[in-house]
This record gives C-alpha cells, sequence and structure tokens, in this order.
C-alpha cells in the first residue's frame, strides 16, 4: 500500500514538473514579441523573379475604355482615366509584391470619390475647382495608405469583412447600373446624388428627353459585351474574348459616330482629347481649410476601400499559384504611386478585379506586366488619344454596365444568409444603406456593425463544459459531443477567450452558473463536484481585471470546499498569473500540462481520500 502510494505522488510530482514556471520574460521582450506578431507576419523574404511577359498586352485594351469610363463617374475629364494607367503601374512594379496585380481605377471608388467632392463644390458649376480637390484627395489617399504600410498597421484592413465588401460592392454596382441609364437614354441633365430614390427619380422624371437611338445603340452594345462574358465562361481558355470586347464597343462606336454624325441624331460622345503624357499637377493641390474636410474624407475612405479591394485580390490570386504577399508592402506601394499620381494628373487606382483576372489568365508572371500595360497607354496617349475622343458616351455606359451587373454577387450573399445569419445582417446593411442613403454612409453603417459584432464576441466569450471521450485522453464539449462521459466528481470548465475587463462579469457568471447547473445535477444523479479544472488552452491574454476576477473566482469556489486545478495555460498567461503571484494562490501541485494531467490528478486525490473514509470506516468497526 506504501509503495503505490508513493509511486502515484511521484508520478504526480512528475506531471507538476512538466509545467514551465521559469521567469517571466522581460517588458522589453514581450512588446517586441507582440510588434513582430502583429506588424511582420508575412515571410519578408521573397525574391523578384526575373522573368517578363512582354507580349501581353491585353490589359493594355482593356485600361483604355475602363479608364476613360470610370473617369466619367468620378465626373472627371475622360483623360484622366488614361493618364492612371500610365504612370501608377510604373511606379507599383517597383515598390509592389504581386507578381499578378494589374494596377488601374476602380469603379467604387471612382463613384465614392466624386460623391464626396460633391459635397463641397459642383463638377459642373466648378470644374476646375472640382478637379484640384480630386488630386488633393488623391494626394491624401497616398499619404494615409503610405503610412499604414510604413508604420505595418495592415491590420486596420481587416476591419473590411467579407461581407462588408460583398454588400458594399454590390450596392455600389447597382448603383452605378442605374446611374448609367442617362448614357443610355441619352439625357444631358441628371441628379448628382448616389441613393436610388434620386437616381430613377431623374431618369424616369425626363421620359420626354428620352432617345431611341442612343437607347438602341447602348442596349446593341450591352447585348454584345455580355455575350462575350457568356463565351468566357462557357470556354475560358476564350478569356481574351471578353477582354478585348470592351475595346472592340469603343472602336466600333467611335466609327460609327464618326461615319455617321452621331452627335446630330442626339447620340453625346466623350469629345475632344488632346495628345500628350500626363502633364503636372501638384501646382493644383488645394489645401484650402474651406475644402480641406472633404478632400481628407474623401481621401481616408476610398483609400480604404482601395485598400480592402487591391490586397484581398492580391491574396486571393497569389493563394492560386501558391504564394504570399506581403500586406504592408502593398500598402507602401498603392500609397507611393497614389502619391505620384496626385503630382502627375492621376486619381485613385489599386488592383482592379477585372484587370487582375485578365493578366492572371494570360499567363502573367511578375509585374513586368504592368510596365507593359503602362508603355502602350503611353504609347495611345502620345499618338492616338484624339481619336477616342469620338467614343459615344452610351458606349461608356454599356461597358460599365456590363462590368457592374457581374459585381452583384447574388449568389455569394446568398451563401452568406444559409451560412451565418448575423453576417448576411452586416452584408445587406452595407447593401441597403448604399442605395438608399450614399456610399459612405452604408459602408460606415456596415463597419459599425462589424466592429459590434467583434466586441460581443470579445465580451460574451464561450465557456464549455467538457467531457471525457470514452477510450481516450481526449474531451470535448459535452453539448457538442452528447456520449462523452462526465468525470465523476469533477467539473471541467474550457475558457476560449482572452480574459479583458470588458468580459470578465460575464466569464465570473458562466462559471458560476456551470457549477450550479452541475451542483442540482448531483444532488440526484451523481457525486456532488469536489474539483473544477479550468482549462485555459484557449485564453491568450489576461489583464490585471481578469487576474483580480480570477483571484475571487478561487476563492468563492474554495470557500465552498472545491478545490481549483489549472490546466495548459499559455506563455503570456502563465507570466501574468506568476507576476501576480496568483500562482501561489493556486499553488504550482494545481497547474496542469494538459486536461488529462489534471483529471488524474483529481482521480488520485478521489481514490486517496475514499481510501481514507474507508481506514476510518474499519478502524470505527474494530473499535466498536
Amino acid at each position: 500500500m506504501t509503495d503505490s502510494s508513493s509511486s502515484s505522488s511521484t508520478s504526480r510530482e512528475n506531471l507538476v514538473h512538466k509545467v514551465n514556471f521559469s521567469n517571466p520574460r522581460s517588458f522589453s521582450t514581450t512588446v517586441k514579441s507582440d510588434l513582430k506578431e502583429t506588424f511582420f507576419p508575412d515571410d519578408p523574404f521573397r525574391q523578384f523573379k526575373n522573368e517578363t511577359s512582354a507580349y501581353r498586352i491585353t490589359i493594355a485594351c482593356l485600361a483604355v475604355p475602363q479608364g476613360i469610363s470610370y473617369a466619367k463617374l468620378a465626373n472627371l475629364p475622360p483623360i484622366l482615366g488614361l493618364y492612371s494607367s500610365f504612370i501608377p503601374p510604373l511606379v507599383y512594379a517597383v515598390f509592389g509584391s504581386s507578381k499578378d496585380i494589374a494596377v488601374g481605377t476602380i469603379a467604387s471608388a471612382s463613384v465614392l470619390l466624386g460623391s464626396i467632392i460633391e459635397q463641397a463644390v459642383s463638377p459642373k458649376d466648378n470644374p476646375t475647382l472640382y478637379l484640384h480637390l480630386v488630386f488633393t484627395a488623391t494626394f491624401f489617399t497616398g499619404v494615409f495608405q503610405f503610412a499604414l504600410g510604413f508604420f505595418r498597421l495592415g491590420i486596420l484592413v481587416d476591419f473590411l469583412s467579407h461581407s462588408t465588401i460583398v454588400g458594399f460592392m454590390s450596392g455600389a454596382a447597382t448603383i452605378i447600373c442605374f446611374q448609367q441609364l442617362k448614357g443610355m437614354f441619352g439625357l444631358t441633365h441628371f441628379t448628382s446624388k448616389t441613393d436610388v430614390i434620386s437616381v430613377l427619380h431623374s431618369v424616369f422624371s425626363q421620359t420626354h428627353h428620352w432617345r431611341w437611338q442612343s437607347a438602341l445603340a447602348g442596349v446593341c452594345f450591352l447585348v454584345f459585351l455580355l455575350a462575350t462574358k457568356h463565351v468566357k465562361k462557357k470556354k475560358p481558355s476564350l478569356y481574351w474574348v471578353s477582354a478585348l470586347a470592351p475595346m472592340v464597343t469603343v472602336v466600333i462606336g467611335c466609327l460609327v459616330a464618326y461615319f455617321a454624325h452621331a452627335d446630330r441624331h442626339g447620340i453625346q460622345i466623350v469629345g475632344h482629347l488632346k495628345k500628350g503624357i500626363n502633364p503636372s499637377s501638384i501646382q493644383f493641390l488645394n489645401f484650402d481649410p474651406e475644402y480641406l474636410p472633404y478632400t481628407i474624407k474623401a481621401g481616408i475612405m476610398t483609400g480604404f476601400l482601395a485598400l480592402a479591394e487591391g490586397i484581398a485580390i492580391a491574396r486571393s490570386f497569389a493563394t492560386m499559384k501558391h504564394n504570399q504577399i506581403d500586406g504592408n508592402k502593398e500598402m507602401v506601394a498603392f500609397g507611393m504611386m497614389n502619391l505620384v499620381g496626385s503630382f502627375t494628373s492621376c486619381y485613385l487606382t489599386t488592383g482592379p478585379f477585372s484587370k487582375t483576372a485578365v493578366n492572371y489568365s494570360a499567363g502573367c508572371k511578375t509585374a513586368m506586366s504592368n510596365v507593359v500595360m503602362a508603355v502602350c497607354m503611353m504609347l495611345t496617349l502620345l499618338f492616338i488619344a484624339p481619336a477616342f475622343g469620338y467614343t459615344p458616351l452610351v458606349t461608356l455606359s454599356a461597358i460599365i454596365m456590363a462590368a457592374m451587373l457581374g459585381l452583384i454577387e447574388y449568389e455569394e450573399a446568398y451563401h452568406i444568409y444559409k451560412v451565418d445569419k448575423y453576417d448576411f445582417c452586416i452584408c445587406m446593411s452595407a447593401y441597403l444603406g448604399v442605395i438608399f442613403l450614399s456610399m459612405d454612409v452604408g459602408l460606415m453603417i456596415s463597419i459599425g456593425l462589424s466592429i459590434i459584432r467583434a466586441l460581443l464576441c470579445v465580451a460574451r466569450p464561450p465557456i464549455s463544459n467538457l467531457g471525457n471521450v470514452s477510450n481516450s485522453a481526449m474531451y470535448r464539449d459535452i453539448e457538442q459531443y452528447p456520449s462523452v462521459e462526465k468525470v465523476p466528481g469533477v467539473l471541467i470548465l474550457q475558457l476560449g477567450s482572452p480574459i479583458y475587463f470588458a468580459n470578465c462579469t460575464y466569464v465570473r457568471e458562466r462559471i458560476s452558473r456551470w457549477m450550479d447547473h452541475e451542483q442540482s445535477i448531483s444532488d440526484s444523479k451523481s457525486a456532488d463536484i469536489e474539483h473544477i479544472i479550468l482549462d485555459m488552452g484557449g485564453v491568450s491574454a489576461i489583464d490585471i481585471t481578469g487576474i483580480g476576477m480570477l483571484t475571487e473566482v478561487l476563492k468563492s469556489i474554495e470557500r465552498k470546499g472545491i478545490n481549483v486545478l489549472v490546466a495548459n495555460p499559455k506563455m503570456e498567461v502563465m507570466e501574468k498569473l506568476m507576476l501576480s503571484k496568483l500562482v501561489d494562490t493556486i499553488g504550482k501541485d494545481s497547474i496542469f500540462l494538459s486536461i488529462n494531467d489534471a483529471v488524474e490528478a483529481c482521480r488520485f486525490t478521489l481514490r486517496s481520500s475514499k481510501k481514507g473514509v474507508d481506514s476510518k470506516v474499519e478502524t470505527s468497526e474494530v473499535i466498536v
């Protein structure tokens, strides 16, 4: 009997000594570790392969019609769309880390930029000042993006959840499609508001100004563009058909407009486009305090959106090739190209999905494809830019509508609805906010709901009651696995998140409720609870308020005659427990490497106490 007890005691001591009770790390060491994990999570050791794809000019053909079209969405001169496809791609080729991204303007940011700057000045009443404010907003976008990348704050972009992006992009695409009815019907006067009610009212209140010639041409172009997308969907190898379709549409539109004198039949054209590469615009930056709130707001909001979309797209395509993307380096690259762009008559650029998808399908392997596109755009600006001045506006409207219809992700929204109803609410708040209020309001509402959800997850962490999987050392949630067996006399609670001031009260109440629940069950079905094991493997951090809460819980439980054991605390948590002397309160003998070790210790204690009781009973019987 003595040998058995000593061997059990020795084995239990061995279990205790397996836990690391080394001295806590210094404050500087923990800070360096946290900063490295937060700001340098990506592998920096990647090389730029010396490969070129100079023969790939497909994205250059897509850049011309998209550049002109998206500049129109921002109420800017069409030539700015071409400028924005020349300088920024060259800058990205130097600073960027993605081998797949094709740089250019995007529709959602173009509309958002225009809607915010329009709050300060009308593009019709004062187009020069409006243009200067757009350059200034682009400058602030560059500063904001560069600062995020330089200070390694890419984590902020993660607040734009997938549901938010899906809802916002779908809402923006819906509004943009409705806005293109202006070009489809040949309307000259249109609302500057972006909510669906104002847009539709503007369209249908001018039915007497609708031009059937423009509508017929627009429908024909739109059907052609959608047909090419259908061809690409059926045969992915024919991706170039869909990629070249916008340029073919523009060329056909220009020829028809030139030879048929389309402007005489009520079909509006882009107008004169001058030759020459980007002129300097640094002297046009406007920091007037009257307009500063609008330019800063536009710069930050569009920059945030452009970063989220650009980095998400870069990571998606990099994953297909089993590559990695340095998010902070991407931010620096986007910031630099927008800073330089604001000095060279460009407006906001990022990595649009359509161009990047074509770039990927074309087999481009390095960022050299952006250089090829820039060279093609330079030649266009130097020699044939005026020819695109004959492009009918209805052609641009058809191109935009065809592109936007593909961004209304109703299938993805339905998938989100089936998987997570709260995420669906976030998605729909962004969508409905964009189409019924405004783009910036819809985006902020959705981000706000996402942050609230994150706070709720922190404030209401999961706490599970665990049972043993038969014939194993595994312990699982009894609600998820009803077949698991409870350990007699032992309550095992798994704490599943960091313990902070925001959730301390909830954690304490949940522990108390589980104790009361198990005690009520034990009164009729099983042995009384004598041990509580707190599995802290999921607790990644704890603050001083959390330590105080645990101290109170330990004292409260011990007053009831119940022993408390701790299993698998992480290094940071263990250090805090040691520095706060809570380890001394708990006792080093009560801290274990795993749940199974803690359970075995509880069983040993229960057996010992039972033997002690039996021994006392036998002794009393002998005396009697």
